[in-house]
């Protein structure tokens, strides 16, 4: 951009003039550049907001391209220092890494044996039909699936639900009665 091209400038400049388009094409990559370069958290947000702050004053420039340069990367450094002090007020941003995270909750299943003993499961299970307790062990304790479980007792995978339901259906009517508590 030269001087003369600036110096023809229209007096209340538009986006949709073409000073302002030659202006935004001649300075954008550079600003985005700077922005990107100085650790701007978005840069791309930050150019468009450094246009917008331009764009109303830009009939006010002096000094031909040099002065719109000076005038323009201005701007853009007061985007960057502000965009650098709102981020040494924000907490630190780090990414989730899941196999990092060691925070475990326990299963319903793993709460519910802890506040029993065995002995007290055999009790209720000794209460289930046989195939509801076969089931209930299988699936609970051996820790096989409904589709393992069917083949392990040659009955289908819909059996294996119904019985595992009614199963837990009839523990909780028998631990009903009584109440468990974590000493």
């Amino acid at each position: 951009m030269t001087d003369a091209e600036t110096d023809e400038a229209p007096d209340h400049p538009t986006p949709a003039t073409p000073a302002f388009s030659l202006v935004y094409k001649t300075y954008a990559s550079q600003v985005l550049g700077y922005l990107t370069a100085r650790g701007v958290e978005d840069p791309e947000a930050a150019m468009q907001e450094v246009f917008l702050s331009v764009l109303p004053r830009l009939d006010t420039v002096h000094g031909g391209d040099a002065g719109l340069r000076t005038f323009i990367f201005s701007v853009a450094h007061a985007r960057m220092v502000d965009d650098h002090r709102r981020q040494s007020r924000s907490p630190l941003k780090l990414p989730f890494e899941p196999e990092l995270d060691q925070r475990q909750d326990s299963s319903a299943e793993k709460q519910a044996l802890q506040r029993i003993s065995p002995g007290e499961i055999l009790g209720l299970l000794d209460g289930l039909p046989q195939d509801q307790r076969e089931v209930l062990s299988l699936r609970l304790v051996g820790g096989l699936t409904v589709e393992q479980t069917a083949e392990t007792i040659n009955k289908s995978a819909g059996a294996v639900k119904q019985l595992q339901r009614r199963a837990l259906l009839k523990l909780r009517e028998l631990a009903a009665v009584r109440e468990y508590f974590t000493p």
